[in-house]
């Protein structure tokens, strides 16, 4: 992907929630996974979380890093697929201003690549709300690493042209200025 080295980085700060009614921070090797990665892009980790698989639990984590002038970004781990405990989406569509759906499309094209037609039960999903950038993951290891390696280290990395989401952060406020 073309980066143009004399534009200058800038850092995000981002927000990681992993969802499982069976991890800790122990035994979370997704949100560990992203979190490593996430520093290593030279991004700062503005702050982790766990919750359980629960519409509520998990729209108050999004809402209080909404509002927080300190996280840029939210990444969830966990809790897209389809079964009846699988509720990230559901709380993502209770706070989305506007959704990604280009993430979503994009992450199961590359999904497809590597684990064929199961790549259907993921929900994975982006969008904006407040100012501030969401997207959700499924759980795995895999999937963290392919959403995080093949699409928003890119987006991420204000270098990276044609264009990417950090040039755009100081314009996703707009639509409260001309209220």
């Amino acid at each position: 992907m073309p980066i143009d080295e004399t534009r200058t980085f800038l850092p995000v700060n981002i927000a990681v929630l992993t969802v499982s009614d069976t991890r800790d921070l122990a035994s979370d090797r997704s949100g560990d996974t992203l979190a490593a990665r996430i520093e290593a892009a030279g991004h700062r980790l503005a702050d982790r979380a766990i919750c359980r698989d629960d519409a509520e639990m998990i729209e108050l984590h999004l809402r209080r890093w909404i509002a927080d002038q300190q996280v840029d970004c939210v990444i969830t781990t966990g809790g897209t697929g389809i079964t009846g405990r699988d509720v990230t989406p559901e709380a993502f569509s209770r706070v989305l201003e506007k959704e990604i759906t280009g993430f979503g499309e994009l992450f199961r094209m590359l999904s497809y690549q590597k684990i064929g037609p199961s790549t259907i039960q993921s929900r994975a999903i982006g969008g904006v709300s407040g100012g501030t950038y969401l997207f959700a993951l499924p759980g795995s290891t895999g999937a963290v690493k392919d959403g995080w390696d093949d699409i928003l280290v890119h987006q991420f990395d204000s270098r990276f042209r044609p264009c990417n989401l950090v040039e755009l952060m100081p314009r996703l406020l707009e639509h409260l200025k001309a209220a």
